[in-house]
């Protein structure tokens, strides 16, 4: 996962209130749009932004909807971080938003 998506992912994760108000923002969406346009983004970093659909159902049912490729991601990130294999699975679906 390059540095950039990674910073964001741990900010996320520590302020979930912030990861969900940064989610709206233009910086927000222009921060995934340069990431899902780069050449150098990784496998890893795929299979989480293709899971922005997946999670933000997932946030707007309250938990109630549970996508593949959210699943795909959660599994991802908690096999990559300790940090991740400690948040709630809203948190992730937070920080996947907040990408």
């Amino acid at each position: 996962m390059p540095r950039t998506a990674f910073a964001l992912l741990l900010l996320a994760l520590s302020a979930p209130a912030m990861a969900a108000s940064f989610a709206g923002t233009s910086a927000g969406a222009s921060s995934a749009g340069s990431s899902a346009s780069s050449g150098s983004t990784s496998g890893d970093d795929k299979v989480v932004l293709q899971a922005r659909d997946d999670a933000a159902g997932f946030v707007a049912s309250d938990g109630r909807i549970r996508g593949a490729r959210l699943e795909a991601a959660l599994r991802l990130l908690r096999e990559r971080s300790e940090r991740a294999r400690r948040a709630s699975d809203m948190q992730l679906a937070q920080a996947i938003l907040a990408q």
